[in-house]
C-alpha cells in the first residue's frame, strides 16, 4: 500500500493516477495511523512553502512524517514535497521546514530570456547508482513547474541536477528519503519508470 499524504496542497490526483496506472494500491489519507503503517509514502504538492507547513502542522502531520521517516519507510517528496523536507525557504522567511534533510530553498535568479516560474522540460545530469533513476537513459528529460529551487547542504545526497538560470539540485536520495523538484507523474515514460522504481524499493 502506497499512502499519498493529503494536506490540501494540490496535485494529489495526478500522482494517484500515475501509481494506479502502474497497478499499485493507493491510499490518499491524512490519518496518522494509516500513514505510519503504509509500505511507501508520497508527499506531493504545489503551492507555497509557508501555507504547506501550516497545513501539515494544523493537521498534526509534522510528527507523523518524522516518525514514518525514522521508521525507515521509503518516502518520496515531489515538487513542494521536496522543499518541505529541508530546513527553510526564501519563500517563507522564519518558517521552519521539516528539517529531515539539510539545505535551503532559494528563489530562481532572474536571467534575461528565461521565464520564472520555470515551466517545461529540462534534461537532467543523473548520478550513477541512483535508485530512482535505475534503468533510465542518460540525460532524461523531465517536466518542471517551479519558482524556487533546492540548494542541498550535502552534495552527496544529490542524485540529479539541472541548469536553469542557476545550478539546481533536482533530485535527492538519502537512506529511505527520496525527493524530486520536477513532476515524475507528468514526465511521460521516464517519470512512470521513476515512480515504478520507488514503488519497488
Amino acid at each position: 500500500m502506497i499512502a499519498i499524504i493529503d494536506y490540501d496542497a494540490g496535485n494529489l490526483k495526478s500522482v494517484e493516477k500515475a501509481f494506479l496506472l502502474l497497478g499499485h494500491e493507493i491510499l490518499v489519507t491524512r490519518d496518522s495511523s494509516e500513514i505510519v503503517e503504509a509500505e511507501k509514502i508520497v508527499l506531493p504538492g504545489v503551492g507555497s512553502f509557508g501555507e504547506a507547513m501550516n497545513n501539515l502542522d494544523h493537521l498534526g502531520l509534522v510528527d507523523t512524517i518524522k516518525t514514518a521517516v525514522h521508521k525507515g519507510i521509503p518516502f518520496l517528496g515531489i515538487c513542494l514535497g521536496l522543499h518541505l523536507l529541508f530546513e527553510k525557504s526564501e519563500e517563507a522567511p522564519g518558517i521552519e521546514g521539516l528539517s529531515l534533510l539539510e539545505g535551503e530553498i532559494l528563489r530562481i535568479p532572474l536571467q534575461e530570456g528565461l521565464k520564472i516560474p520555470h515551466m517545461g522540460w529540462n534534461s537532467l545530469d543523473v548520478k550513477q547508482g541512483s535508485k530512482l533513476f535505475d534503468g533510465i537513459e542518460t540525460a532524461p528529460y523531465v517536466y518542471f513547474v517551479h519558482s524556487y529551487y533546492l540548494k542541498a547542504a550535502d552534495e552527496n545526497i544529490v542524485s540529479a541536477s539541472t541548469q536553469y538560470s542557476t545550478h539546481i539540485h533536482a533530485s535527492v536520495e538519502k537512506n529511505n528519503l527520496f525527493a524530486c523538484q520536477f513532476h515524475p507523474e507528468k514526465s511521460s515514460t521516464v517519470g512512470l519508470k521513476m515512480l515504478s522504481n520507488f514503488a519497488d524499493l
